[in-house]
């Protein structure tokens, strides 16, 4: 039996669904622990591709179960058009879904609040979320107001929770100066809804630290994935430019319901570059020539929003606090073919921060952050490879990669002190190189 997490170490969008998707294909259980479908995942399996948002990346294979722990918020709409979505993709031969009867429900008022929200915080103080309602679900959570997956299945308790959630979102609205958003809730229709699309999810609703207790009993092999990235981390990111749960590898054990020693390895997944979404500090983001090329080589679009992805040299002193934060066992490092090309590399060691002191750990103050500019180490680059002669180095294996890059990860491993354990360069299951450690 082996339990191994994958964990983005930037702002998110590095390609946890690519590699969790490769690694899910010696595991049983894929296991989502945290987030709700403001994350986005894309897949390119044998020429087919596949977004996904809340359903984990495992579940494209067929004979896996495919599991939202408690720690998530679930939006039933989304939930169940994203799996009849991939139902008609795969034919029907996809993995089998299960859901935590702990899981938080995403309900209509939540996406106006979110709305709301953003709206009254204005232009500077926004956090540019999804809109997906994620961090009023998960409000309504931490206030105890939060309607749950198991309340769906009882109709008195369901009314209940419902009438004193909706009261409090309509005066919240109200307080908000979006009174006007209020006339879109009634009572009867969001409880007749949703106690239907909880009829319609129950079979897939199960104790899921039961389920996880006996898949490793049996020993089973479960990998857990995590959503969007370390530093969008409720309690460790960019604070208030984040998202609303704790994205960690520690936070698997209360969002999973598992025990931290059961986890075995922690894969960092690591973009060869750096991005990010939204607002907030971003010391190494390029807006020269140099960014457009990583955008537009790397394809960099959100996958859930759209939203273009701002772009920058990789920098280490994010990466060795997530390292310092999850501790790593491996990384694996992916669109490394984006950086194919270019005349040199930099990389970020540390910052030079306001009053010119060097600064070598992450601030907590974003004032501080925005003020720090990054210091660089330059290293060489390689030439521009197409897409035949980077099949043919895969196929190869580890070795053949040319030498700069392999230059580039072998520093990467020598900085943070943690084995390159596979290398993607590009987005299908193909396109990855392995390398034994």
């Amino acid at each position: 039996m082996t339990v191994t997490a994958v964990i983005g170490t930037q702002w998110g969008d590095e390609g946890k669904g690519k590699i969790t998707d490769v690694l899910a294909e010696k595991a049983d259980y894929v296991v989502r622990f945290q987030g709700g479908n403001n994350a986005g995942h894309t897949l390119k399996i044998e020429g087919v591709t596949y977004k996904l948002h809340l359903l984990p990346s495992g579940i494209v294979r067929p004979n896996k179960v495919a599991v939202i722990g408690n720690g998530l918020v679930v939006d039933p709409r989304v939930l169940l058009a994203e799996l009849e979505q991939l139902g008609k993709a795969t034919g029907g031969e996809h993995g089998q879904l299960k859901l935590s009867d702990r899981a938080h429900v995403i309900m209509p008022y939540h996406l106006l609040m979110d709305q709301a929200e953003e709206a009254f915080k204005g232009k500077e103080a926004k956090a540019g979320t999804t809109r997906k309602g994620i961090g009023p679900a998960y409000t309504d959570k931490a206030a105890r107001f939060g309607v749950r997956v198991c309340d769906l299945l009882e109709p008195e308790v369901f009314s209940s929770r419902l009438k004193l959630a909706l009261r409090r979102a309509e005066a919240l609205l109200e307080a908000l100066g979006s009174g006007d958003l209020a006339q879109q809730l009634s009572f009867d229709s969001v409880y007749n809804e949703y106690l239907e699309l909880g009829r319609r999810l129950e079979p897939h609703i199960c104790d899921v630290p039961v389920l996880l207790d006996e898949a490793r009993s049996r020993g089973s092999s479960i990998l857990f994935e995590g959503a969007q990235g370390v530093h969008l981390d409720l309690e460790h990111g960019t604070y208030p430019y984040c998202t609303s749960s704790s994205i960690v590898a520690g936070n698997i054990a209360s969002g999973a319901g598992v025990p931290p020693s059961a986890i075995d390895s922690v894969i960092g997944v690591v973009k060869a570059y750096t991005t990010r979404v939204g607002t907030g500090p971003f010391p190494t983001e390029l807006n020269d020539d140099t960014g457009r090329h990583l955008s537009d080589k790397g394809g960099e679009f959100g996958t859930t929003t759209g939203r273009p992805r701002r772009c920058g040299w990789l920098d280490l002193v994010l990466l060795r606090h997530s390292h310092r934060l999850c501790g790593f066992t491996g990384l694996a490092v992916t669109k490394l073919d984006v950086l194919d090309g270019l005349p040199e590399l930099k990389v970020a060691t540390s910052y030079r921060g306001p009053g010119g002191e060097t600064v070598m750990d992450l601030p907590a103050s974003m004032d501080h952050l925005e003020r720090c500019a990054p210091v660089y180490e330059t290293l060489p680059a390689w030439p521009e490879l197409n897409e035949t002669e980077w099949a043919e180095i895969v196929e190869k294996g580890w070795e053949s990669l040319p030498e700069a890059c392999l230059g580039y990860l072998e520093y990467l491993e020598r900085e943070l002190g943690v084995p390159v354990v596979l290398a993607s360069v590009g987005p299908s299951r193909s396109a990855t190189i392995f390398r034994a450690v």
